[in-house]
């Protein structure tokens, strides 16, 4: 008997593995393991997320204009270039299926976001990985992958899972680099984590170039990752054309105005930031005491870190000790970083928790 046969290139995909919420045998625990805000949410945004909550029979304005509208005076953009989605995941999808397909190519970094390899082979479009200079982003490796096929670069920065960032120049030299019909996607899920002197240049370059699109999300800094909007900025050729396949009703009539008082509430984001800035050295610094035992912290700066274990300790023995433990961080053998945890940055006591709880495990190997 025959049955309906799916595409040999989704069949290809290694379905998206999400952060667990609860251990082996069900404890639900200190979750490090999704880089959600430990801090929760704006007040402001949860009270206009409750006061949009009586329009629950109204569809959703398929414009998204109140979100649109927010984004475009919070970061002095046109409104029209803004394009929406269901967390900053949509956007990166709209991405490759408007601009590649089969017989295209597609870069991005090695220990780079799982989305980007499900997103080109759910369009027919072969993935190219660039080696990566220790984890890191090496623009050399990124333009030698270029050849004639080549149509879509995904660069997140703040990388994720690894937490690097590449600086403005390099990202200026990598769009150099790529011819005209090469579209650069800037991922910048973490970049509100960054300080004000690390800018990367990405939306000037989405203000000015033809080929940039620079996409952002509400899940993180903001604390509104149940409500999943993402967002991005590129020429109007480009929006145009992911518009012809977006989702018409993405995002929740309450999540857009949340989302807007979200983005007035700077204190709220100022406070975030420098809590995890503080807890994200702190974490760092005790990773490094463990030095001798294998344990190494990559250099991050967005709300997690990524430990490697070159040790008698394994991370897949850390991971399972420190669910033990009470806590529940991110090991991606699937990823090909079977040898790493990332670790989101949590509360003080979390924090604190978590590197005690490391530190117990590396001692009883002793």
């Amino acid at each position: 008997m025959t049955s309906p046969q799916p595409k040999s290139y989704v069949m290809a995909i290694a379905p998206y593995v999400p952060g667990r919420s609860t251990t082996d045998d069900g404890r639900t625990v200190a979750k490090l393991s999704s880089n959600e805000n430990p801090l929760g949410t704006s007040p402001a945004a949860r009270a206009a997320f409750a006061a949009a909550a009586g329009s629950l029979e109204r569809y959703p304005d398929a414009g998204a204009t109140v979100v649109r509208e927010g984004i475009a005076a919070a970061y002095d953009l046109d409104p029209a270039r803004i394009i929406y989605g269901n967390g900053s995941d949509e956007v990166l999808h709209l991405a490759a299926g408007a601009f590649a397909g089969a017989g295209d190519e597609v870069i991005f970094v090695h220990y780079g976001f799982a989305v980007y390899e499900i997103a080109t082979r759910r369009v027919g479009a072969t993935p190219v990985v660039a080696p990566d200079k220790d984890y890191a982003t090496d623009v050399d490796a990124v333009l030698a992958c270029v050849t004639d096929k080549t149509r879509i670069v995904y660069i997140a920065n703040p990388n994720n899972p690894t937490g690097t960032f590449v600086p403005r120049a390099e990202i200026a030299r990598l769009h150099a680099g790529l011819r005209d019909d090469i579209l650069l996607v800037l991922d910048q899920a973490y970049a509100e984590y960054l300080g004000t002197d690390q800018d990367d240049g990405g939306m000037d370059l989405a203000k000015t170039a033809s080929n940039v699109l620079v996409t952002r999300t509400f899940s993180k800094i903001h604390g509104l990752a149940a409500e999943r909007i993402g967002w991005g900025y590129a020429a109007a050729p480009i929006i145009e054309a992911m518009h012809r396949i977006r989702l018409p009703f993405s995002i929740t009539i309450a999540g857009q105005h949340a989302a807007v008082a979200a983005l007035g509430d700077t204190a709220f984001v100022d406070h975030i930031r420098a809590h995890n800035a503080t807890w994200r050295a702190w974490f760092s610094d005790e990773i490094a005491k463990l030095g001798n035992a294998g344990l190494r912290a990559i250099p991050s700066e967005a709300n997690f870190v990524l430990v490697v274990f070159e040790g008698k300790l394994t991370a897949e023995t850390a991971y399972k000790g420190l669910m033990d433990a009470g806590y529940i961080v991110r090991w991606l053998p699937n990823q090909g970083l079977a040898q790493g945890l990332r670790i989101t940055i949590g509360t003080e006591a979390e924090t604190r928790g978590v590197a005690a709880a490391l530190r117990g495990l590396v001692e009883r190997l002793d």
